[in-house]
């Protein structure tokens, strides 16, 4: 039994770095095929973070997040300047 345990862990553990190596090629490759046109932008203000941000002017997220592809969500700061209306293209 312990044999046939460690044969899923092997076979896991593969299918874990095959997977990981497909979403960084698929990541690299889609990063580096965009080109992002901004039209407007603000400055952050004090309390604001990218969902608030992405709210306050009607983008989803994922749309706010694709317009500024080099923000740092997690140590976003104020007066920093963001995109907010923008179109990406390839």
């Amino acid at each position: 039994m312990a044999k046939n345990a460690s044969i899923f862990v092997k076979l896991g553990a593969i299918l874990s770095l095959f997977l990981m190596i497909v979403v960084l090629a698929e990541s690299r490759a889609t990063l580096v095929d965009l080109t992002v046109a901004c039209d407007k932008v603000i400055g952050v203000k004090a309390g604001d973070d990218c969902t608030s941000i992405s709210q306050s002017v009607k983008l989803s997220l994922a749309s706010f997040l694709t317009i500024n592809p080099n923000i740092n969500c997690v140590s976003i700061f104020v007066g920093q300047w963001v995109c907010v209306d923008g179109s990406v293209s390839k």
